[in-house]
């Protein structure tokens, strides 16, 4: 992967800070664009990175359009789809759905996967983002269309969902098999 044609990833650590910046017709997820519905794959991705591996996308959104074929991709990612990659990898994984036990979750962990629904006015969706807790603050990547660099959440990340009225989340705590 050259820096120089995915000037939106982060020259530093090759980290996907906003998928809205991928261009349409690379890295496409089912029969849409990962830019419209890639961010289970990003999430995923994002959280190897930041556990220092080097995963390829390729690899990912293949493994993920097989996994549930009619759902990854046309629809995004399965919501246990992240949790199942990274366990049959053989890394230590937890599902937390209750927001008052996220903040102990994602310290105990080494990175942290966070599904949620939000709305808008007119609009409505889901997400995924890859957090981790740096010197007592949560930080995210690829958390809003025009997020440039990682988003700081603050010292409590049920603070955080609640500020922005982001409803049912699940959180997947992921430790490293190394």
């Amino acid at each position: 992967m050259r820096r120089q044609q995915n000037c939106w990833l982060i020259a530093m650590n090759d980290l996907i800070y906003n998928q809205h910046k991928i261009p349409k017709k690379q890295w496409r997820y089912g029969f849409r664009s990962s830019a419209a519905t890639g961010c289970g794959w990003i999430a995923t991705y994002n959280a190897l990175r930041l556990m220092g591996y080097h995963p390829k996308p390729e690899k990912l959104i293949r493994y993920y359009e097989f996994q549930f074929p009619l759902i990854n991709g046309n629809l995004g990612t399965f919501l246990f789809g992240p949790a199942l990659f990274f366990k049959l990898r053989g890394f230590g994984v937890k599902l937390t759905p209750r927001r008052k036990k996220f903040d102990a979750a994602v310290k105990d962990s080494d990175v942290s996967i966070l599904f949620y629904f939000w709305r808008s006015k007119f609009r409505f969706g889901a997400h995924f983002v890859a957090l981790h807790c740096r010197e007592d603050q949560f930080v995210g990547y690829n958390t809003f269309s025009n997020s440039t660099a990682p988003d700081q959440y603050g010292p409590s990340l049920e603070a955080f969902l609640k500020r922005r009225r982001y409803f049912l989340p699940v959180l997947i705590s992921i430790r490293d098999r190394r």
